[in-house]
């Protein structure tokens, strides 16, 4: 299958690109211009199997360019990804996340008018968009009530994608992801963060570690699971539809935090960073993949613990 990945250089696309040249696919890197044109962490014959292209989401005509590749499938990972880049610039955001995404939803549907190929477009929105109400798992009947600029403008991307799938027949499958993490991924979001706080800690002895909001209550994976997720979707999700990725357990913040600190040895205390809070956190978000379990047979395989001993391990002085 010939599969484009946009944002391949991003945490999730880097772990995407690298697990479908493992299955034998070939590979399109769709990375954004203005810097390297490259994936990092790719081995040297795996960089000779992809072909990196440029890929701005805010110009149409580098849209059309990287889609006239006609691939089998899209999977749509560009975006702005942290919570915290899209409140500092809620306009990008939303002209990434929400208009990117029509872009590339336009252009692979006037290519399915003409039937020059049939693609699977994957959108890649966020369990987020569920926000915050129930403390229960969200499924994906629920209501969609983003609290933040971040999930708003992909709630904004969905329908888009939608739209294009109910006037052109373009096969758009949405994935909903609920938070993921690995070693290598940016201290921008939560786990990594409080590695890098608590590493900080252990050097200077420091008692105590600013955080935000600890109460809140969380449902993480690994992001080989997530990816593995997206390919199932690819081969067996149901176009219109949207699919929860999730664990389908919750621990909190405050539970997670001293997992982590245990994991990398240290006796440090959290104490609450008002620069730190955020003023509409959802108290509960944990996600239902019944569905998905159902249409693709997907299972998390790579247990919590495991998860944090990666991080831990990744950020070891």
């Amino acid at each position: 299958m010939r599969v484009f990945v946009t944002g391949a250089e991003g945490f999730v696309g880097r772990t995407m690109v690298r697990t479908l040249l493992a299955a034998g696919h070939e590979v399109q890197a769709g990375i954004r211009p203005g810097g390297p044109l490259e994936v990092p962490g790719l081995a040297a014959d795996e960089r000779a199997a992809v072909v990196r292209v440029p890929l701005e989401l805010l110009d149409t005509a580098s849209v059309e360019s990287a889609m006239s590749w006609y691939p089998d499938a899209v999977v749509h990972l560009a975006a702005i990804a942290s919570g915290a880049d899209a409140r500092r610039d809620i306009g990008t955001a939303w002209a990434v996340n929400a208009s990117g995404t029509a872009r590339v939803a336009d252009a692979l549907g006037r290519i399915r008018e003409r039937e020059e190929a049939d693609p699977v477009f994957l959108v890649v929105s966020t369990g987020e968009v569920y926000g915050g109400g129930v403390d229960r798992p969200r499924r994906e009947d629920d209501p969609l009530a983003p609290c933040s600029p971040y999930a708003a403008s992909k709630v904004g991307a969905e329908i888009a994608a939608l739209e294009v799938w109910r006037r052109t027949g373009l096969r758009v499958v949405v994935a909903r992801p609920f938070p993921h993490t690995a070693g290598g991924q940016s201290d921008r979001f939560v786990v990594p963060a409080f590695a890098a706080r608590l590493r900080a800690a252990r050097r200077s002895g420091a008692s105590s570690v600013p955080t935000g909001n600890l109460a809140p209550v969380r449902d993480f994976l690994h992001v080989q699971d997530v990816v593995n997720a997206y390919l199932a979707l690819l081969a067996q999700g149901v176009p219109g539809q949207a699919y929860n990725v999730a664990r389908g357990e919750g621990i909190s913040l405050h539970e997670l935090f001293g997992r982590l600190a245990a994991e990398i040895g240290v006796t440090a205390v959290p104490e609450v960073a008002p620069s730190l809070l955020r003023s509409a956190d959802i108290h509960h978000l944990v996600g239902d993949a019944t569905k998905l379990r159902a249409a693709t047979g997907w299972q998390p395989t790579i247990a919590l613990d495991r998860i944090l001993k990666e991080v831990a391990d990744a950020e070891a002085d």
